[in-house]
Protein backbone atom coordinates (compact mmCIF):
# COMPACT_ATOMS: atom_id res chain seq x y z
CA UNK A 1 0.00 0.00 0.00
CA UNK A 2 1.30 3.53 -0.86
CA UNK A 3 0.12 6.82 0.13
CA UNK A 4 -0.38 10.30 -1.34
CA UNK A 5 -0.32 13.16 0.30
CA UNK A 6 -2.68 15.82 -0.64
CA UNK A 7 -1.30 19.39 1.35
CA UNK A 8 -2.43 20.04 4.66
CA UNK A 9 -1.40 16.75 6.05
CA UNK A 10 -4.45 15.03 3.72
CA UNK A 11 -3.41 11.35 3.38
CA UNK A 12 -4.82 8.95 0.78
CA UNK A 13 -4.43 5.16 1.05
CA UNK A 14 -3.87 3.87 -1.96
CA UNK A 15 -4.03 0.20 -3.00
CA UNK A 16 -1.44 -1.38 -5.24
CA UNK A 17 -2.42 -4.61 -7.11
CA UNK A 18 0.21 -7.32 -7.60
CA UNK A 19 0.26 -8.56 -11.19
CA UNK A 20 -0.67 -11.86 -9.90
CA UNK A 21 -3.60 -10.31 -8.61
CA UNK A 22 -4.12 -8.48 -11.36
CA UNK A 23 -4.47 -11.58 -13.47
CA UNK A 24 -7.71 -12.81 -11.57
CA UNK A 25 -11.18 -12.64 -13.02
CA UNK A 26 -12.74 -9.50 -11.70
CA UNK A 27 -16.10 -9.95 -9.62
CA UNK A 28 -19.00 -9.36 -11.60
CA UNK A 29 -22.12 -6.90 -10.75
CA UNK A 30 -25.58 -8.24 -11.98
CA UNK A 31 -28.35 -5.60 -12.03
CA UNK A 32 -32.46 -6.63 -11.09
CA UNK A 33 -35.23 -4.28 -11.72
CA UNK A 34 -38.45 -4.50 -9.43
CA UNK A 35 -41.75 -2.65 -9.03
CA UNK A 36 -41.32 0.53 -7.09
CA UNK A 37 -44.91 1.76 -7.11
CA UNK A 38 -47.21 4.69 -8.63
CA UNK A 39 -47.31 8.22 -7.19
CA UNK A 40 -50.25 10.27 -7.51
CA UNK A 41 -50.71 10.62 -11.07
CA UNK A 42 -50.60 7.00 -11.51
CA UNK A 43 -47.63 6.90 -13.26
CA UNK A 44 -45.58 3.63 -12.50
CA UNK A 45 -42.03 3.72 -11.22
CA UNK A 46 -38.86 0.73 -10.59
CA UNK A 47 -35.97 -0.08 -9.00
CA UNK A 48 -32.72 -1.02 -10.35
CA UNK A 49 -31.02 -2.65 -8.09
CA UNK A 50 -27.20 -3.76 -8.44
CA UNK A 51 -24.92 -5.97 -6.48
CA UNK A 52 -21.61 -7.26 -7.00
CA UNK A 53 -19.83 -9.95 -5.40
CA UNK A 54 -18.25 -7.87 -2.84
CA UNK A 55 -21.00 -7.84 -1.15
CA UNK A 56 -22.12 -3.82 -1.72
CA UNK A 57 -26.04 -3.70 -3.39
CA UNK A 58 -26.76 -0.52 -4.42
CA UNK A 59 -30.81 0.18 -5.59
CA UNK A 60 -31.88 3.41 -7.95
CA UNK A 61 -35.33 4.37 -8.97
CA UNK A 62 -36.13 5.87 -11.96
CA UNK A 63 -38.45 8.55 -10.01
CA UNK A 64 -35.80 11.57 -9.52
CA UNK A 65 -32.95 9.14 -10.78
CA UNK A 66 -32.56 8.80 -6.72
CA UNK A 67 -30.30 6.63 -4.76
CA UNK A 68 -32.85 4.41 -2.20
CA UNK A 69 -30.17 1.91 -0.60
CA UNK A 70 -26.73 1.38 -0.35
CA UNK A 71 -25.97 -1.46 1.69
CA UNK A 72 -21.94 -2.23 2.34
CA UNK A 73 -20.52 -4.43 4.62
CA UNK A 74 -18.58 -3.19 8.24
CA UNK A 75 -15.62 -4.93 9.08
CA UNK A 76 -17.49 -8.19 10.25
CA UNK A 77 -18.75 -8.51 6.93
CA UNK A 78 -22.14 -7.72 8.25
CA UNK A 79 -23.94 -5.53 5.52
CA UNK A 80 -26.07 -2.47 6.42
CA UNK A 81 -27.72 0.34 4.53
CA UNK A 82 -25.81 3.58 4.81
CA UNK A 83 -28.61 5.88 3.51
CA UNK A 84 -31.72 7.26 4.32
CA UNK A 85 -34.85 7.19 2.37
CA UNK A 86 -38.23 5.41 2.13
CA UNK A 87 -39.70 2.38 0.48
CA UNK A 88 -42.41 3.35 -2.30
CA UNK A 89 -41.81 5.89 -5.03
CA UNK A 90 -45.26 7.47 -3.38
CA UNK A 91 -43.42 8.58 0.01
CA UNK A 92 -40.59 9.93 -2.13
CA UNK A 93 -43.08 12.38 -3.78
CA UNK A 94 -44.19 13.18 -0.32
CA UNK A 95 -41.24 13.85 0.86
CA UNK A 96 -39.44 17.12 1.13
CA UNK A 97 -35.89 15.73 2.46
CA UNK A 98 -34.65 15.17 -1.06
CA UNK A 99 -33.23 11.46 0.38
CA UNK A 100 -31.07 10.45 -1.64
CA UNK A 101 -32.23 12.19 -5.03
CA UNK A 102 -30.62 13.74 -8.17
CA UNK A 103 -31.36 17.35 -7.71
CA UNK A 104 -31.52 20.65 -10.52
CA UNK A 105 -31.32 22.47 -12.54
CA UNK A 106 -29.74 24.54 -9.85
CA UNK A 107 -28.46 22.22 -6.66
CA UNK A 108 -28.11 24.44 -3.44
CA UNK A 109 -29.39 28.30 -3.58
CA UNK A 110 -29.79 31.13 -5.78
CA UNK A 111 -30.49 34.58 -3.51
CA UNK A 112 -33.55 35.84 -4.04
CA UNK A 113 -34.87 33.51 -6.64
CA UNK A 114 -33.33 35.42 -10.00
CA UNK A 115 -30.35 35.84 -11.47
CA UNK A 116 -29.32 37.60 -14.66
CA UNK A 117 -28.19 35.93 -17.76
CA UNK A 118 -26.57 37.71 -21.17
CA UNK A 119 -28.64 40.73 -19.95
CA UNK A 120 -31.74 39.19 -18.75
CA UNK A 121 -32.98 38.48 -15.57
CA UNK A 122 -34.53 35.28 -14.79
CA UNK A 123 -37.17 34.81 -12.09
CA UNK A 124 -37.58 31.50 -10.34
CA UNK A 125 -40.18 30.03 -7.35
CA UNK A 126 -38.67 31.07 -4.02
CA UNK A 127 -39.42 27.80 -1.78
CA UNK A 128 -36.75 28.57 0.49
CA UNK A 129 -37.41 32.11 2.84
CA UNK A 130 -36.57 34.63 -0.08
CA UNK A 131 -34.51 32.16 -1.88
CA UNK A 132 -34.84 29.27 -4.22
CA UNK A 133 -33.39 25.86 -2.88
CA UNK A 134 -32.34 22.85 -5.43
CA UNK A 135 -33.65 24.23 -8.49
CA UNK A 136 -37.13 25.24 -7.37
CA UNK A 137 -40.66 23.83 -6.38
CA UNK A 138 -40.39 20.65 -8.17
CA UNK A 139 -36.46 19.21 -8.67
CA UNK A 140 -35.64 16.84 -11.09
CA UNK A 141 -35.85 14.36 -7.97
CA UNK A 142 -39.60 14.88 -8.16
CA UNK A 143 -39.85 13.74 -12.17
CA UNK A 144 -39.59 10.58 -13.67
CA UNK A 145 -36.28 9.75 -15.63
CA UNK A 146 -36.49 7.53 -18.35
CA UNK A 147 -34.22 4.54 -17.47
CA UNK A 148 -32.22 1.57 -19.14
CA UNK A 149 -28.84 -0.31 -18.39
CA UNK A 150 -25.62 0.25 -20.32
CA UNK A 151 -23.00 -1.78 -21.12
CA UNK A 152 -19.63 -0.53 -19.42
CA UNK A 153 -16.53 -2.09 -18.82
CA UNK A 154 -15.96 -1.22 -15.02
CA UNK A 155 -19.30 -2.80 -14.08
CA UNK A 156 -22.98 -2.58 -14.27
CA UNK A 157 -24.54 0.60 -15.38
CA UNK A 158 -28.07 2.62 -14.89
CA UNK A 159 -28.44 5.44 -17.13
CA UNK A 160 -31.21 8.38 -16.48
CA UNK A 161 -32.10 10.78 -19.07
CA UNK A 162 -34.69 13.72 -18.26
CA UNK A 163 -35.49 16.55 -20.45
CA UNK A 164 -36.15 19.62 -18.85
CA UNK A 165 -38.32 21.89 -20.80
CA UNK A 166 -37.74 26.01 -21.58
CA UNK A 167 -39.09 27.74 -18.80
CA UNK A 168 -39.33 25.32 -16.61
CA UNK A 169 -38.86 26.28 -13.28
CA UNK A 170 -38.07 29.81 -14.42
CA UNK A 171 -34.78 28.41 -16.23
CA UNK A 172 -34.33 29.03 -19.76
CA UNK A 173 -33.90 26.65 -22.82
CA UNK A 174 -34.86 23.20 -22.79
CA UNK A 175 -32.09 21.03 -21.08
CA UNK A 176 -31.13 17.11 -21.72
CA UNK A 177 -29.67 15.63 -18.14
CA UNK A 178 -28.38 12.05 -17.82
CA UNK A 179 -27.07 10.53 -15.24
CA UNK A 180 -25.00 7.60 -15.39
CA UNK A 181 -24.81 5.05 -12.15
CA UNK A 182 -22.10 2.69 -12.02
CA UNK A 183 -21.02 0.02 -10.10
CA UNK A 184 -17.85 -1.14 -10.14
CA UNK A 185 -16.11 -4.71 -10.80
CA UNK A 186 -13.08 -3.89 -8.63
CA UNK A 187 -14.02 -2.16 -5.76
CA UNK A 188 -17.09 -1.09 -3.70
CA UNK A 189 -17.34 2.19 -5.60
CA UNK A 190 -20.89 3.76 -7.43
CA UNK A 191 -19.56 6.21 -9.85
CA UNK A 192 -22.11 8.92 -11.18
CA UNK A 193 -21.34 10.78 -14.03
CA UNK A 194 -23.48 13.69 -15.15
CA UNK A 195 -23.85 15.11 -18.44
CA UNK A 196 -26.26 17.81 -19.42
CA UNK A 197 -26.85 20.09 -22.96
CA UNK A 198 -28.91 22.81 -23.84
CA UNK A 199 -30.33 24.76 -27.35
CA UNK A 200 -29.84 28.09 -25.52
CA UNK A 201 -27.48 29.69 -22.45
CA UNK A 202 -28.95 28.62 -19.21
CA UNK A 203 -26.97 27.60 -15.63
CA UNK A 204 -26.56 24.07 -14.27
CA UNK A 205 -26.22 22.53 -10.92
CA UNK A 206 -26.38 18.54 -10.22
CA UNK A 207 -25.56 16.70 -7.36
CA UNK A 208 -26.89 13.61 -5.60
CA UNK A 209 -28.39 14.44 -2.39
CA UNK A 210 -28.15 11.11 -0.37
CA UNK A 211 -28.17 10.96 3.83
CA UNK A 212 -25.31 8.78 5.08
CA UNK A 213 -25.32 7.03 7.72
CA UNK A 214 -22.26 4.93 8.10
CA UNK A 215 -23.47 2.74 11.43
CA UNK A 216 -26.82 2.17 9.04
CA UNK A 217 -29.74 3.90 8.52
CA UNK A 218 -31.90 4.98 11.83
CA UNK A 219 -29.22 3.65 13.86
CA UNK A 220 -28.78 6.67 16.38
CA UNK A 221 -26.94 10.23 15.24
CA UNK A 222 -23.47 10.64 13.07
CA UNK A 223 -22.15 12.88 15.84
CA UNK A 224 -19.12 9.87 16.79
CA UNK A 225 -18.68 9.43 13.00
CA UNK A 226 -15.58 11.94 11.86
CA UNK A 227 -14.39 13.42 8.50
CA UNK A 228 -11.67 14.72 6.67
CA UNK A 229 -12.31 17.29 3.97
CA UNK A 230 -10.07 18.60 1.41
CA UNK A 231 -10.79 21.86 1.70
CA UNK A 232 -8.95 24.78 3.03
CA UNK A 233 -11.73 27.23 2.66
CA UNK A 234 -15.41 27.63 2.89
CA UNK A 235 -18.03 30.14 1.69
CA UNK A 236 -19.71 31.61 4.85
CA UNK A 237 -23.25 33.11 4.45
CA UNK A 238 -25.61 35.17 5.61
CA UNK A 239 -28.62 34.61 7.57
CA UNK A 240 -30.71 33.05 4.63
CA UNK A 241 -27.74 30.64 3.95
CA UNK A 242 -26.69 32.31 0.90
CA UNK A 243 -22.90 32.86 0.20
CA UNK A 244 -21.39 36.36 1.29
CA UNK A 245 -18.52 35.70 -1.33
CA UNK A 246 -16.11 35.78 0.84
CA UNK A 247 -13.66 32.19 0.63
CA UNK A 248 -12.79 32.10 4.27
CA UNK A 249 -9.89 30.24 5.81
CA UNK A 250 -10.86 27.24 7.96
CA UNK A 251 -7.92 27.41 10.19
CA UNK A 252 -8.27 27.91 13.82
CA UNK A 253 -12.55 28.20 13.05
CA UNK A 254 -14.65 24.68 14.04
CA UNK A 255 -14.72 24.59 9.89
CA UNK A 256 -11.33 23.15 9.65
CA UNK A 257 -11.89 19.40 8.41
CA UNK A 258 -8.52 19.22 7.15
CA UNK A 259 -7.70 16.24 9.63
CA UNK A 260 -10.31 13.75 11.35
CA UNK A 261 -12.49 15.41 13.62
CA UNK A 262 -15.69 13.59 15.01
CA UNK A 263 -18.54 15.73 13.48
CA UNK A 264 -20.23 16.50 16.81
CA UNK A 265 -16.88 17.51 18.48
CA UNK A 266 -17.63 21.40 17.36
CA UNK A 267 -21.65 21.13 16.07
CA UNK A 268 -22.42 23.58 18.80
CA UNK A 269 -19.65 25.59 19.48
CA UNK A 270 -19.99 29.60 20.02
CA UNK A 271 -19.86 30.34 16.23
CA UNK A 272 -21.99 32.61 14.14
CA UNK A 273 -21.45 30.58 11.14
CA UNK A 274 -22.85 27.41 12.98
CA UNK A 275 -25.66 29.55 14.57
CA UNK A 276 -27.11 30.31 11.32
CA UNK A 277 -27.14 26.74 9.80
CA UNK A 278 -28.20 25.07 13.15
CA UNK A 279 -25.50 23.31 12.76
CA UNK A 280 -22.95 22.32 9.85
CA UNK A 281 -24.77 23.31 6.29
CA UNK A 282 -22.17 25.17 4.20
CA UNK A 283 -19.69 24.74 1.28
CA UNK A 284 -16.33 24.17 0.86
CA UNK A 285 -13.71 25.07 -1.39
CA UNK A 286 -12.03 21.65 -2.70
CA UNK A 287 -8.01 22.02 -3.11
CA UNK A 288 -7.90 21.56 -6.40
CA UNK A 289 -4.66 21.57 -8.53
CA UNK A 290 -4.64 24.09 -10.83
CA UNK A 291 -4.96 22.82 -14.79
CA UNK A 292 -6.66 19.80 -13.83
CA UNK A 293 -9.95 18.41 -14.76
CA UNK A 294 -9.50 14.87 -13.35
CA UNK A 295 -11.68 13.28 -10.09
CA UNK A 296 -10.06 14.97 -6.62
CA UNK A 297 -10.18 13.18 -3.19
CA UNK A 298 -12.97 15.44 -1.65
CA UNK A 299 -13.62 13.75 1.37
CA UNK A 300 -13.17 10.87 3.74
CA UNK A 301 -15.54 10.21 6.77
CA UNK A 302 -15.61 7.10 8.67
CA UNK A 303 -17.69 5.17 11.71
CA UNK A 304 -15.35 4.13 14.17
CA UNK A 305 -17.99 1.20 15.41
CA UNK A 306 -18.14 -0.21 12.03
CA UNK A 307 -15.16 0.15 10.40
CA UNK A 308 -16.89 1.46 7.61
CA UNK A 309 -14.92 4.20 5.74
CA UNK A 310 -17.02 6.95 2.70
CA UNK A 311 -14.20 8.66 0.28
CA UNK A 312 -15.52 10.78 -1.75
CA UNK A 313 -13.92 11.74 -5.55
CA UNK A 314 -15.26 14.67 -7.56
CA UNK A 315 -14.34 16.99 -10.78
CA UNK A 316 -16.35 19.47 -9.27
CA UNK A 317 -15.35 22.48 -7.16
CA UNK A 318 -17.15 22.80 -3.96
CA UNK A 319 -18.84 19.77 -1.08
CA UNK A 320 -21.54 20.91 0.31
CA UNK A 321 -21.70 19.36 3.93
CA UNK A 322 -24.52 19.11 5.94
CA UNK A 323 -25.60 17.36 9.03
CA UNK A 324 -29.35 16.58 9.03
CA UNK A 325 -29.60 19.77 11.39
CA UNK A 326 -34.07 20.03 10.11
CA UNK A 327 -34.43 16.20 10.23
CA UNK A 328 -37.21 16.20 13.29
CA UNK A 329 -38.22 12.95 13.81
CA UNK A 330 -41.71 13.42 11.38
CA UNK A 331 -39.90 10.94 8.55
CA UNK A 332 -40.35 7.47 8.71
CA UNK A 333 -37.97 5.82 6.56
CA UNK A 334 -37.17 2.25 5.75
CA UNK A 335 -38.21 -0.59 8.39
CA UNK A 336 -40.36 1.79 9.85
CA UNK A 337 -37.04 3.63 10.99
CA UNK A 338 -37.40 7.14 12.42
CA UNK A 339 -35.04 9.88 11.38
CA UNK A 340 -34.08 12.49 14.12
CA UNK A 341 -32.10 15.76 13.87
CA UNK A 342 -28.46 14.63 13.18
CA UNK A 343 -29.27 11.12 12.41
CA UNK A 344 -27.43 11.62 8.41
CA UNK A 345 -24.76 14.08 6.85
CA UNK A 346 -24.73 14.88 3.42
CA UNK A 347 -21.69 15.55 1.44
CA UNK A 348 -23.05 17.03 -2.10
CA UNK A 349 -20.49 17.64 -4.86
CA UNK A 350 -21.17 20.70 -6.52
CA UNK A 351 -20.52 24.33 -7.69
CA UNK A 352 -20.75 27.11 -5.19
CA UNK A 353 -24.29 28.28 -4.08
CA UNK A 354 -26.02 30.99 -5.63
CA UNK A 355 -22.81 31.12 -8.23
CA UNK A 356 -24.94 32.88 -10.76
CA UNK A 357 -25.08 36.14 -8.53
CA UNK A 358 -21.03 36.09 -7.94
CA UNK A 359 -18.73 36.56 -10.53
CA UNK A 360 -16.01 35.38 -8.72
CA UNK A 361 -17.22 31.95 -7.95
CA UNK A 362 -16.16 29.57 -11.08
CA UNK A 363 -18.83 29.49 -13.67
CA UNK A 364 -22.29 27.60 -13.64
CA UNK A 365 -23.25 29.30 -17.18
CA UNK A 366 -24.09 26.00 -19.65
CA UNK A 367 -23.54 27.09 -23.74
CA UNK A 368 -25.08 24.99 -26.31
CA UNK A 369 -21.80 24.90 -27.50
CA UNK A 370 -20.39 23.45 -24.34
CA UNK A 371 -22.40 20.72 -23.04
CA UNK A 372 -21.57 19.99 -18.72
CA UNK A 373 -20.06 17.32 -17.73
CA UNK A 374 -19.34 15.76 -14.15
CA UNK A 375 -18.30 12.66 -11.98
CA UNK A 376 -18.54 12.01 -8.55
CA UNK A 377 -16.70 8.59 -6.92
CA UNK A 378 -18.63 7.29 -3.59
CA UNK A 379 -16.01 4.67 -2.36
CA UNK A 380 -16.39 2.15 0.43
CA UNK A 381 -14.34 0.34 2.50
CA UNK A 382 -13.54 -0.82 6.15
CA UNK A 383 -10.94 0.00 8.25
Amino acid sequence: MSVLRLGMGFLVALTLTSAKCSANPLPKTSVEVKPFGAIASGEKTDLYVLKNSRGMVVAITNYGATVVSIKVPDRAGKSEDVVLGYETAKEYEDGTAHFGGTVGRYANRIAHGSFTLAGKTYTLPKNNGENTLHGGLHSFDHKIWAAKEVASKDGTAVEFTYVSPDGEEGFPGTMTVTVNFTLLNAKNELRIEYSASTDKPTVVNITNHSYFNLAGQGNGDILSQTLQLNANKFTPTDAGQIPTGELRDVRNTPFDFTRPVAIGERINAADEQLKLGRGYDHNWVINRRAGTSAVELAAIARDPKSGRVLEVLTTEPGIQFYTGNFLDGTDHGKGGKVYQQRYAFCLETQHFPDSPNHAGFPSTTLFPSRPFHSTTIYRFSVK
